[in-house]
């Protein structure tokens, strides 16, 4: 198991699903890297983060090439990624930085002051696992923080649903036209039991309801899950979601 892995599985081993881990130490501490050009909100986010127990920020970054080279530095679990940044944006980072940490790498959650679709498009594109905005309260960053730390996707389901069904159809938002296989075909790594709990995943069910649906205890629900993950190489629920549309095993408005 990577470093990364265990320190998440730590984390979320005593964590009821669907609650946060409510400030409480698991075994192990969300290691977080900052990348923001304004010295101001570094420092805000620092003071934040750093009175609780379970959170430590490791390094800080006034660019988008630094933030790459500080995650390769410091191997964070996660990145707080501006979007509007010098030498290289934040997107663009994100984009390098899941790329070169693969599965087991930092999880990037990009916050930015402007709320706007095409950032939220693109940071789903560079591999983010949630987007947030800067005008929420301390205790959305914490929790969102802890949330993408444990493998989870910070986007509500709801919105998920729209957002990833607009994202991945063919030739939609600047994406070419996928060559998938018929609906309905699991990927040969896949169980049929997993298989069908990635289809709930991409209609942005949670582990309750998929646990109902199936007829499953949630703790065995959250096993499937994280088998889905592990097998198809994918960082969080959001990009199994993608992976799902891309694929054809759920069709958009479907």
């Amino acid at each position: 198991m990577s470093e990364r892995s265990e320190r998440i599985s730590q984390l979320s081993a005593s964590v009821p699903q669907g609650g946060g881990l409510n400030g409480a130490v698991a075994g192990g501490t969300v290691r977080v890297l900052l990348a923001d050009d304004q010295h101001l909100v570094r420092t805000g986010f620092r003071v934040i983060l750093e009175v609780e127990d379970d959170i430590e920020v490791v390094g800080e970054a006034a660019d988008g090439e630094r933030a790459v080279a500080m995650a390769r530095a410091t191997r964070p679990d996660v990145v707080l990624m501006d979007v509007q940044m010098p030498v290289l944006d934040g997107l663009a980072a994100a984009s390098r930085i899941t790329a070169e940490g693969g599965p087991d790498g930092p999880a990037v959650l990009i916050l930015t002051t402007f709320d706007r679709d095409d950032y939220l498009f693109a940071a789903l594109r560079a591999g983010a696992s949630g987007f947030l905005l800067k005008n929420g309260t301390p205790e959305d960053l914490i929790d969102a923080v802890r949330v993408v730390a444990r493998g989870d996707g910070l986007i509500a389901p709801a919105l998920t649903r729209r957002v990833i069904a607009a994202f991945a159809q063919p030739g939609g938002l600047g994406r070419p036209p996928a060559v998938s296989p018929p609906a309905g075909s699991p990927p040969a790594s896949l169980t049929q039991r997993e298989y069908e709990v990635l289809e709930l995943l991409a209609r942005g069910v949670s582990n309750a309801e998929i646990a109902a649906a199936l007829h499953l205890g949630e703790a065995t629900v959250k096993t499937h899950v994280s088998r889905v993950l592990a097998k198809l190489g994918l960082r969080d629920r959001v990009q199994a979601v993608i992976f799902a549309y891309e694929h054809g095993i759920v069709q958009p408005g479907g």
